[in-house]
């Protein structure tokens, strides 16, 4: 069976910048397995894993604006450190939840003075080109009520 929308994909693995150096990999633990076109992956992966089936290894080079999107200086925030009470050992790399005009997101502090702290907001891999190496593990037709809850279940059923 090929990879399609909505069929349950299972896959190894490992994804790297473009020099090559490892960033993140499932070889070591579990494979990923999600529903296909459900918005789960990145979109330069999802696209290049249409018409793939089980067996197949092959490597996709996904650029930024189709992976985790194009880094903006304006994600980046020096704000008092004031703002930030109640929330001790403030350090560089720590992420916090931050309230924008967006609503909540994820941001991670890159430096701390005495009466400031600078956040950004960009994803960690925002404005890498990246390069994956898959390995196409399974494939099979989703459920109707894995799509109607839009992820995989296990054997054991939906936990919710």
């Amino acid at each position: 069976m090929k990879i399609a929308v909505n069929t349950v994909v299972k896959m190894h693995y490992a994804v790297m910048d473009s020099d090559k150096n490892l960033i993140d990999s499932s070889y070591d633990h579990q494979p990923l397995e999600f529903i296909q076109g459900s918005g789960f992956l990145i979109p330069g992966l999802e696209v290049a894993l249409n018409d793939k089936q089980v067996g197949d290894n092959f490597t996709v080079e996904v650029e930024a604006k189709e992976a985790y999107g194009e880094r903006h200086d304006g994600f980046v925030q020096t704000v008092p450190k004031e703002l930030f009470q109640g929330i001790e050992d403030l350090d560089v790399g720590m992420q916090l939840r931050a309230q924008t005009d967006e609503g909540e997101q994820t941001v991670i502090v890159v430096d701390v003075e005495d009466d400031t702290i600078t956040v950004d907001g960009n994803h960690p891999l925002a404005g890498l080109d990246l390069v994956f190496d898959v390995e196409i593990l399974e494939v099979r037709p989703a459920t109707d009520e894995e799509i109607a809850h839009g992820h995989v279940h296990s054997e054991g059923g939906c936990n919710h």
